[in-house]
């Protein structure tokens, strides 16, 4: 299984961290990971608490990269073997001691300056390391020769990209019997509650790594499911924006018309910090151009935002799950004791689920074609990445093939009726859910984001349950995911959705919902869930 190449540490900092190497248990790998610079401590940390230590001088921008490069050495690839970070930034300490150097000199450019943040492998950065969407067909490409939009943003706000993380292959887009986590180039991600579980998918590494604290903070990418997911299985807050809110350009694509980048973080707060750095209108990606971008997302974390709410409990996804609807019964008593109005309401998803499914199989074909052809390397289409797959199967097909590619593959061009009318089926998702939110005088939608995370099986591939990413999704619509609790050492997330662009409302309902309930608490890397029986 491929791993991510770790820097070598020189001896101070090896010794500074108290490195063991080949640690035999975990109670030494956690040791190993919390070693660090005299107060620093890593483990649930958050940006502004990171900013406070740097500001007063007990640490460097230089000693948290050291410290979660230790981290992911402890823990990512020995240790427990969370298996999430498939490249570490070889110019991530250089970047740390210039933004040390700019501290020094009273030039602070932001809330994240001089934090480490792991991107998904799908994100395009113009230095060493690669861009893959975890396809070995990509492995050898050269790469990018620019950031994408939403990578400059970052390195304007001094953020110190720490790495890549590992993901479901092609955002999952490959296989009907796929195991979300897996790539080829990566390997399997685990979820770091229960290393038999799965991390979900397809933004499982980013998922993985922010909740074992790997990082500060974390980028995933969402197409359907692919950000609020692994949250919801890693016990995250994970935000999908408004389609057009943040750039796509320079992200390995898989629908123009769904596809978005988002945080995935431990805290809201931290999630409006990240998305406030994200966020921004790019000439190159034309579903920015009328993006209602606010210019601190910060503003809108009011504790008492749930106080008169008006929200909509989707009633339909109630009744899925019984562990998951215990679970929602103390979250929903958390939004009333909160002052929060709960009223019961349907969305009717039949319209437009099967129509999703030919949109997104006529747009990644659309998309990738175009991507691959100027992308560089010896795989030029969709059509040769099948090949590529074929002559590598012991390496890209050992547990799942391919029949997502293939299916796609046989599409024809975007001008085709069968993509027009599924295309107009979708519309329907937006009119539902904005037509809820106007008849019912809400603020928002509220159900459980998913069910707990599934064992992890190459054999028969995913077996996720419920999930109620499809209609935000669908609709190009902002939907956050916060902790809840946890059924059987699992987490579960309870969901918000919104209009478009009513990402502000949606961070305040969700820091309300956080400070009433403290849901979260961060994973132990347990073998398997404390499942009685």
């Amino acid at each position: 299984m491929p791993t991510p190449a770790i820097l070598p540490l020189d001896r101070r900092t090896f010794l500074g961290l108290g490195l063991a190497a080949g640690a035999a248990t975990l109670g030494a790998a956690e040791a190993n990971a919390k070693a660090g610079p005299r107060g620093l401590e890593l483990e649930e940390a958050t940006v502004a608490g990171l900013q406070a230590g740097m500001a007063a001088g007990h640490w460097t921008a230089v000693d948290l990269v050291r410290g979660y490069q230790a981290r992911i050495q402890a823990l990512d690839q020995t240790g427990p073997k969370l298996n999430s970070v498939i490249e570490l930034n070889p110019e991530a300490l250089a970047l740390a001691r210039s933004l040390d150097a700019e501290r020094r000199a009273g030039k602070l450019r932001g809330p994240l300056h001089g934090i480490p943040v792991l991107i998904k492998d799908n994100i395009e950065t113009a230095d060493r390391m690669k861009t893959t969407a975890g396809s070995l067909a990509l492995a050898d490409a050269p790469a990018p020769r620019q950031d994408a939009f939403i990578v400059q943003r970052l390195r304007e706000a001094g953020a110190i990209l720490l790495g890549k993380t590992n993901l479901s292959e092609w955002a999952n887009m490959r296989s009907t019997r796929s195991s979300s986590g897996w790539s080829g180039r990566g390997g399997q991600t685990r979820n770091p509650y229960a290393l038999d579980r799965s991390p979900s998918g397809s933004s499982s590494g980013s998922g993985t790594a922010a909740s074992a604290n790997l990082c500060a903070v974390a980028v995933g990418t969402e197409t359907d499911g692919s950000v609020v997911s692994p949250a919801n299985a890693c016990g995250l807050v994970g935000l999908k924006p408004t389609v057009g809110l943040l750039s796509r350009s320079g992200i390995i694509p898989l629908s123009h018309t769904q596809d978005t980048a988002g945080p995935m973080t431990r805290t809201v707060r931290d999630a409006a910090l990240l998305l406030g750095a994200l966020a921004g209108v790019d000439p190159h990606d034309p579903a920015t151009a009328g993006a209602q971008v606010q210019a601190d997302y910060t503003r809108f974390l009011d504790p008492t935002a749930l106080n008169g709410a008006r929200l909509g409990l989707v009633k339909n996804f109630m009744g899925v799950h019984a562990h998951v609807d215990g679970v929602m019964q103390g979250a929903l008593a958390a939004l009333r004791a909160q002052g929060a109005v709960l009223v019961e309401v349907e969305l009717k998803t039949a319209a437009y689920d099967d129509a999703e499914f030919e949109v997104l199989l006529y747009e990644f074909k659309a998309g990738l074609n175009a991507y691959l052809a100027v992308r560089g390397g010896a795989v030029k289409d969709m059509a040769g990445l099948i090949t590529f797959n074929e002559a590598h199967r012991d390496r890209e097909l050992p547990f799942f093939g391919q029949e997502l590619l293939t299916q796609a593959q046989a599409k024809g061009p975007l001008t085709e009726s069968a993509y027009q009318k599924a295309l107009g089926s979708c519309a329907q998702a937006r009119r539902d859910i904005l037509g809820l939110l106007e008849q019912h005088q809400l603020k928002a939608l509220v159900a459980p984001t998913g069910s707990p995370a599934w064992l992890i099986d190459h054999l028969n591939g995913d077996a996720s349950g419920a999930s109620f990413s499809s209609p935000a999704a669908v609709a190009g619509c902002p939907h956050l995911t916060v902790p809840a609790g946890f059924a059987f050492g699992l987490p579960v997330g309870l969901s918000f959705v919104a209009g478009p662009w009513q990402e502000g409302t949606l961070l305040g309902l969700g820091y309300a919902f956080e400070q009433a309930t403290h849901a979260r608490h961060k994973a132990k890397f347990a073998k398997t869930a404390p499942i009685p029986g």
